[in-house]
């Protein structure tokens, strides 16, 4: 776990069935720790009383905390999931009308598409994140923001959206979260605002940097030298992973 406080644990998990173990293999799937959807973590708790040292490998080498702890964590978003009966998350009603609305925008079905997870969770991320302050930038929190919204755009081109739209979402997210963070109705206004002039961007920047992206492709047979690739990140804004 690297250095720092650790200590032993106790895991909770949930069993969602026979349903969810197609082969009938029961509790071999969590006791093999195989890839399984039956049975779901939905806390952990640690109880944090040694510190880890570098060089250090055997628990008994560690030295003992002066002050011990317990560490807790429960997942409200798997208990939901649990209690609602769903298969993920994201069936769950905190992203449902979340998911539903970019169906609506798309004019494509739901049907379990990883692009509409992505855009529904990262503009929960960055409705809240501009928020609470935040803003987008070149460096530090702001550029972690920008990739995270650009990621948004860079999906949403999958399911045949080319036009700023996640604003339009900021206002399903008040509907899910807002009962429970008012705050957020405070600068909403500023936060669609500064969503689709980012969007506006980024789609005006890939759409020049899928030009000079042609242009390169065309001239070189297909090979596209390092310099011209670091060009189209540093110069023409686009994603590593795109």
């Amino acid at each position: 776990i690297g250095e720092g406080p650790c200590g032993p644990d106790s895991e909770i998990f949930y069993d969602r069935g026979e349903k969810y173990d197609p082969e009938g293999l029961g509790e071999r799937l969590f006791f093999e720790e195989m890839d399984n959807d039956r049975y779901i973590e939905v806390w952990n708790v640690v109880f944090s009383q040694y510190n880890a040292e570098p060089g250090k490998k055997k628990r008994e080498e560690y030295n003992e905390l002066p002050s011990k702890n317990i560490d807790t964590g429960a997942g409200l978003e798997r208990f939901a999931c649990v209690l609602q009966g769903v298969n993920s998350n994201y069936d769950t009603d905190l992203f449902t009308p979340i998911i539903d609305k970019i169906s609506e925008i798309s004019g494509v079905k739901y049907e379990n598409q990883m692009a509409f997870k992505v855009i529904a969770d990262h503009v929960r991320t960055v409705t809240f994140a501009l928020s609470d302050g935040a803003v987008f930038s070149n460096e530090g929190r702001g550029y972690v923001l920008r990739r995270v919204l650009r990621r948004a755009c860079k999906y949403a081109k999958k399911l045949g959206i080319n036009r700023p739209f996640m604003a339009t979402l900021v206002d399903v997210v008040l509907e899910v979260m807002g009962k429970f963070y008012p705050y957020l109705y405070e600068s909403v206004n500023l936060v669609k605002d500064m969503i689709t002039k980012e969007e506006t961007k980024f789609l005006q920047t890939l759409s020049n940097g899928e030009a000079r992206l042609a242009d390169i492709i065309s001239k070189s047979n297909g090979l596209i030298k390092g310099s011209d690739a670091f060009q189209l990140y540093d110069t023409y804004g686009f994603p590593i992973e795109l």
